[in-house]
């Protein structure tokens, strides 16, 4: 998140982010309709962190198809398994095939 995507948020109530690897503002849902209401913000003691606590509209919040982006889990310290299902296809939603 940058600053004008901490602005858009406030201003709109919708998640904003900043994309580094598209160089670009972008709202949470504009694609997949799966948006992010802020319900609450709240930043780091150096106010250079900030954690967004949503309401998520629609199936998911990953573009992987599942509820949360974090939906895999390290088990015995080097094992990474999937721990929950997918709430959508992806394939169908972003036209994409590398999911």
């Amino acid at each position: 998140m940058n600053k004008e995507s901490l602005q858009k948020t406030l201003k709109t109530g919708k998640v904003h982010f900043y994309s580094r690897s598209r160089q670009k503002l972008w709202l949470k849902g504009e694609t997949s309709r799966h948006f992010q209401m802020a319900k609450a913000i709240f930043f780091d003691c150096d106010m250079d962190a900030v954690v967004i606590k949503v309401h998520q509209i629609g199936g998911a919040a990953c573009h992987t198809g599942f509820r949360s982006c974090f939906y895999r889990k390290l088990v015995d310290g080097k094992t990474l398994k999937e721990c929950g299902k997918r709430v959508f296809d992806p394939k169908k939603v972003y036209k994409k095939t590398n999911y």
